[in-house]
């Protein structure tokens, strides 16, 4: 049958498609909409199969906190090049997935992508027909959700890095600032734990190891390896875990000290810091 103009234009409104993309599909589906549609769906597919190993190094970073101010999440989508990062169905999108974050409540990325959207069909799905559109990979590289008695959140100017810091023991005293001030920390310093207790065995084993070896090709004793590493390692600490870290804005305290100051039990029970790229 023909295709017309306003066969293609109607497909393309409901679908999103590129106008040559919707022409071919009703040709192939000799003009049945729900057949065509069913193809535009497959195309993205094979695209998603097809770049599912590219690298995604541009996209967007979205947090939202709760109007309580009491649990934060953050997203990060992403994508293959830095021009559909900045092109509206794509931050669009970005922002379908946070607001189906916040509206589900979702435990985790599996359960946000399985999330039906107003078609019915899920968020991955829909994710999916833009990967079609567009014609490369797009990613929910990041999910993260954090709760406590204040959250707040940072986004770097880049758009392509945020940070949501979890602040507990607040006793009534407002931390906006102080949490601003930490999650700007976070995002400058790259913390790997929040303090000694939080790095991981092979992690602490690695740095001892290569205190050692310092030590070692320096020419110090083999006796006195083991207490060099052991004073490296707390270097480390002191460098890479959040309460050990030094306050940016102001190297006579720690972060642990910056907080104590702030108010009194004041401590940081979790954050989470997402980055594209």
């Amino acid at each position: 049958m023909a295709i017309t103009a306003a066969d293609v234009n109607k497909l393309r409104q409901e679908t999103g498609a590129g106008m040559m993309d919707c022409k071919k599909a009703l040709t192939e589906a000799d003009g049945d909409f729900e057949k065509a549609k069913e193809i535009l769906r497959k195309q993205g597919q094979k695209i998603a199969d097809k770049r599912a190993d590219n690298t995604t190094a541009e996209g967007i970073v979205l947090a939202h906190v709760s109007p309580d101010g009491t649990s934060g999440k953050v997203i990060a989508l992403a994508c293959e090049t830095e021009p559909v990062s900045k092109v509206a169905d794509f931050q669009n999108l970005a922002m379908a997935v946070m607001s189906t974050a916040v509206s589900t409540d979702a435990a985790d990325k599996a359960a946000l992508l399985a999330t039906p959207q107003a078609d019915g069909r899920s968020l991955q799905d829909h994710i999916t027909d833009l990967m079609g559109k567009i014609g490369e990979k797009i990613d929910v590289a990041s999910y993260e959700i954090v709760s406590a008695d204040k959250v707040v959140s940072y986004i770097h100017s880049n758009g392509k890095l945020g940070v949501l810091v979890a602040l507990n023991n607040t006793n009534g005293t407002d931390v906006t600032e102080v949490g601003k001030d930490i999650a700007m920390q976070i995002a400058a310093m790259k913390p790997i734990a929040l303090d000694k207790d939080g790095v991981d065995a092979t992690v602490v084993e690695r740095e001892i190891e290569i205190g050692k070896e310092q030590a070692r090709q320096e020419g110090k004793p083999e006796a006195m390896l083991e207490r060099i590493a052991m004073g490296k390692l707390n270097k480390f600490y002191k460098d890479n875990t959040l309460l050990n870290q030094e306050f940016v804005k102001d190297s006579s305290v720690t972060i642990a000290q910056l907080l104590e100051k702030t108010s009194k039990g004041l401590t940081v029970s979790a954050f989470k810091r997402v980055a594209i790229g």
